[in-house]
């Protein structure tokens, strides 16, 4: 248990960071709202959970929920709007401090030149909570009390992503975005020191598809928050057993190193409309001694809403079918 002056005092100095997954492309828009639309099909639907550092009593849970649907495609102007949302819930340690947040999203693409490049533009707005259980914690001073056990805040955020596909056996995505844009104040003590500090994120992920069943999916992505950096390099090796108009099945698996953090494996199954992900963590940092290395199990599913069912796919198509 904490003692409530370290926790009023970790409180008061605190500079806050976002919840994170390992796992990118299974729920992009977690990453980066301009991902709202590039999809094949719709809609998407997607729900994942994360379990961290399982070996420490009272382990971070996080678990996220998205939604994304197009609502106008033009196929012959090659443009289109999409909406979007996700939900998330993360809770740790013994008094269980985390947060709830909401967010929608509003993106809009649109093709340069042929029906190779497109870039895509999102807005996104939402509204958090974070909060505590004071009841468990311990009290140098049982006439201590804590100015407020929850605070509410506003988000904005905004993205721009850029995908570029010159034939059937090659795609690059490219992304930048940034939330916590208006910096909101999440102080406990009502003062105006304690902000969720912007993040900013890079991504780059291609797909190289040199054999006919096999592709290569290498990754780079990076994330900024106030004093803290992810680096997160990789690569994907994806085995396509079977393609139709009924869907695709494929498998893959992937090994990822974040940089003086963590190394990871990525498993991925995609069957017709529906990817299903298993991703381990194993803690490398300096927290190993308590975590005994074990880092993170992240669960993942997304099903893609597609009504027309008749078109063979090759690898990743362009946001416009």
């Amino acid at each position: 248990m904490l003692a409530g002056g370290l926790l009023l005092s970790s409180l008061h100095t605190l500079q806050a960071q976002d919840i994170h997954f390992s796992q990118i492309d299974v729920n992009p828009i977690l990453f980066n709202p301009a991902y709202s639309g590039f999809f094949d099909g719709t809609g998407r639907l997607g729900v994942i959970y994360r379990n961290q550092w399982a070996s420490v009593s009272d382990a971070f849970q996080t678990v996220a929920a998205t939604a994304e649907f197009s609502i106008k495609k033009r196929r012959y102007q090659r443009d289109g709007f999409n909406v979007g949302c996700y939900l998330y819930n993360d809770r740790a340690g013994t008094l269980q401090y985390g947060s709830t947040s909401g967010t929608a999203i509003l993106s809009y693409f649109h093709a340069l030149g042929q029906n190779d490049t497109y870039v895509s533009v999102g807005l996104e707005a939402g509204y958090g909570q974070a909060g505590f259980n004071p009841s468990e914690a311990s009290l140098y001073d049982p006439s201590e009390g804590f100015e407020q056990t929850t605070v509410n805040y506003p988000t904005l955020g905004a993205g721009v992503a850029f995908f570029y596909q010159p034939h059937d056996m090659l795609y690059i995505k490219l992304g930048l975005s940034g939330r916590n844009l208006n910096r909101p104040n999440i102080s406990y003590l009502r003062l105006d020191d304690t902000y969720l500090e912007p993040k900013m994120n890079g991504y780059l992920r291609a797909e190289y598809r040199g054999w006919p069943s096999w592709s290569v999916l290498p990754l780079l992505a990076c994330q900024l928050q106030h004093n803290n950096t992810e680096i997160i390099t990789g690569c994907d090796a994806k085995w396509y057993l079977s393609e139709g108009t009924s869907g695709t099945t494929a498998l893959s698996a992937g090994a990822y190193y974040r940089w003086a953090d963590a190394a990871y494996l990525l498993f991925t199954l995609e069957h017709n409309a529906f990817i299903y992900m298993l991703n381990y963590d194993s803690n490398l940092s300096k927290l190993t001694p308590a975590s005994k290395s074990i880092g993170a199990f992240e669960l993942g599913v997304v099903y893609r809403i597609n009504k027309n069912k008749k078109v063979v796919r090759k690898v990743m198509p362009c946001p416009i079918m």
